[in-house]
């Protein structure tokens, strides 16, 4: 009885994996339930885990920070988040992954929010290596340049 406890601890308390990640992230913005499911699988990310991680959950907190009710409670949820993908970014410069995170946070925040600095630079960086990735990454990437509002046709015809 202890082994399968212990077992059933180690699995539900390790970090997730990144496959688990990016399927809860291409829906976490669609509803508030999505949302908090995304966060609770990043609550436990530090800043000493995997710096991919550390961006989604980042991304995590940004998105929450829409859920909240008073402007106060947003600026702090948001300015926490973005700045878990800035210390990844910083720690990792050349991970697409995390650029892709980064962009797509800037290019769904209002103006007003001022975290849009980097839309063209993280948007060259992904034309620049996306066709150096392979397997499950590249299909990720290139399904979230396909659906982005940052990339024109000729660029989104220029991956296939």
């Amino acid at each position: 009885m202890k082994t399968i406890f212990l077992a059933f601890f180690l699995f539900y308390f390790s970090s997730p994996s990144i496959t688990e990640i990016r399927k809860l992230y291409a829906t976490a913005n669609n509803n508030e339930s999505n949302a908090k499911e995304f966060a609770a699988k990043l609550h436990e990310v530090t800043k000493e885990d995997n710096k991919t991680l550390v961006a989604y959950k980042g991304a995590s907190l940004a998105i929450l920070s829409k859920l909240e009710k008073k402007g106060s409670d947003k600026s702090k949820k948001f300015k926490e988040g973005s700045s878990l993908i800035e210390y990844a970014i910083t720690n990792e410069p050349n991970a697409i992954e995390i650029r892709m995170i980064r962009l797509s946070i800037q290019e769904n925040v209002p103006k007003i929010v001022n975290y849009r600095a980097n839309k063209k630079e993280d948007k060259k960086f992904l034309l620049d290596h996306y066709k150096e990735q392979t397997g499950a990454l590249k299909t990720y990437i290139g399904d979230f340049i396909l659906q982005s509002k940052s990339f024109t046709a000729t660029e989104k015809q220029s991956i296939k």
